[in-house]
């Protein structure tokens, strides 16, 4: 039995694209003879008390159909990772994560992943009061997207229009970041940690990062003057971002970050205010189709 957690609204919230999708799966698993039952989020926060309720009545695929949203708040449903399996079927605006797993946007192909694949461990990224799959961050981004909240229409050029017209008007952040136990101090545009490779909609922070290597990644850039600001967004869409002698890249198994001033933190494009920026790798133990 698979049962499908579905965003109504993921990639517009006219719903066209997930109706779309959810047609193709339904109709790949009638001529299959799959059974299946398909759960409609209607809130923000649903996907998690939807995946919470199917594992305790005994689920064991739970397939998340929308975007990098959806899929936060169905790993934070999750209580016990033993005997269920997570699969994906892209829908969202941005889709990073799914890229960063190597799943196809063509939900016959990623519906094909999850029917003939086994599912592998896949890493996730443990805080003290949320979990986080794809990147975590503060500073810049958060920034960010405060102002792509504002828009009324969400798309990957909104995305790319409000990180340019922040980069010229942010304010530095400064922190120290504890990687496994080592401290150094920072005046920089973001702090992350990514455990997935883009973010945005497809900008490459960390082009190295692998959700399956059992490593986070730190990566910070320091403040640079206007020509420096340019050149570096040039190389963050190109995803040459860590070719930058401003950046840093370190990999880890935990990272702490600590500022000077309450922070909000970005989790997988979900804004959290005031949480504690602590963040552990958890490896071999939630199961994925990928």
């Amino acid at each position: 039995m698979l049962d499908f957690i579905v965003n109504p609204i993921a990639g517009g919230k006219h719903g066209k694209k997930t109706r779309k999708t959810v047609a193709v799966i339904e109709s790949v698993l009638k001529e299959k003879n799959i059974e299946y039952n398909i759960h409609f989020t209607h809130h923000k926060g649903h996907a998690c008390e939807l995946v919470s309720a199917v594992i305790n009545k005994g689920a064991t695929d739970v397939i998340v159909v929308g975007g990098d949203g959806t899929l936060h708040e169905a790993i934070n449903g999750f209580k016990n990772f033993e005997n269920v399996n997570l699969g994906l079927i892209p829908c969202g605006t941005g889709n990073d994560f799914a890229y960063a797993m190597g799943i196809p946007l063509s939900p016959e192909k990623a519906l094909d992943i999850i029917l003939n694949n086994q599912p592998q461990f896949t890493d996730f990224m443990q805080m003290p009061t949320v979990r986080g799959m794809n990147v975590i961050g503060t500073g810049l981004d958060v920034e960010v997207l405060k102002r792509y909240e504002s828009l009324k229409k969400k798309t990957k050029f909104g995305y790319t229009s409000c990180l340019i017209k922040t980069l010229f008007k942010f304010d530095y952040t400064e922190f120290t970041a504890d990687i496994d136990g080592e401290k150094t101090e920072h005046r920089s545009f973001i702090a992350a940690v990514a455990n997935g490779c883009v973010f945005g909609g497809g900008l490459a922070i960390c082009p190295t990062a692998k959700p399956f290597d059992k490593e986070l990644n730190f990566v910070a850039v320091k403040e640079m003057k206007l020509f420096g600001i340019i050149r570096a967004f040039i190389k963050l869409k190109k995803g040459n971002i860590l070719t930058l002698k401003k950046a840093t890249m370190k990999p880890a198994k935990k990272i702490v970050i600590t500022t000077k001033t309450p922070c909000t933190v970005n989790v997988d494009g979900e804004l959290y205010e005031n949480i504690p920026f602590e963040v552990e790798i958890v490896s071999d133990k939630l199961k994925m189709y990928r």
